[in-house]
């Protein structure tokens, strides 16, 4: 089993593309990046903590690639929007990957070259690559949000 870890603004609508793939074992989300331990919701909102709002992706490598996720990833969210998706603004809303192994960070960083290449998007990707840090698992009812209230969509 491995972890990838991806952040798309809001973490409901990332965590609810990643849920049902085949391969995926689970999916929590939660804080990364920032410089407070054990950050709540209404902390990171505030913009002060430096953390993005983030999915933890387990996946088995068997049946799904690191690849595919990225892929998945790509076209879950607009990679060009800047600390922000849709009406959701904010540093915590930003485009960014956090890599768990040397591989994963090869593959992040030409699958985003590849992407901007790919003619999809009208400006430049934004998306942050970097090694992952600690992960700060969010409030219970953040957890699996948008399937609880059988919506798959955020907006």
């Amino acid at each position: 089993m491995e972890k990838a870890t991806f952040g798309g603004g809001c973490f409901w609508g990332v965590e609810a593309a990643f849920h049902c793939v085949q391969g995926v074992l689970s999916t929590q989300v939660g804080y990364e990046g920032g410089g407070t331990a054990h950050p709540a919701y209404q902390e990171v909102c505030s913009g002060d903590t430096g953390h993005a709002e983030v999915v933890e992706v387990t996946y088995d490598p068997a049946q799904v690639s690191y690849d595919d996720l990225l892929a998945l990833f790509w076209g879950c969210h607009d990679p060009t929007q800047f600390n922000r998706q849709g009406p959701d603004c904010g540093s915590q809303y930003r485009s960014v990957i956090y890599c768990h192994s040397p591989e994963q960070e090869t593959a992040a960083i030409a699958s985003r070259e590849l992407e901007d290449r790919s003619g999809r998007h009208r400006k430049r990707i934004v998306t942050e690559i970097l090694p992952a840090s600690a992960f700060w698992r969010a409030e219970e009812y953040h957890q699996q949000y948008l399937e609880k209230r059988e919506s798959g969509r955020c907006h």
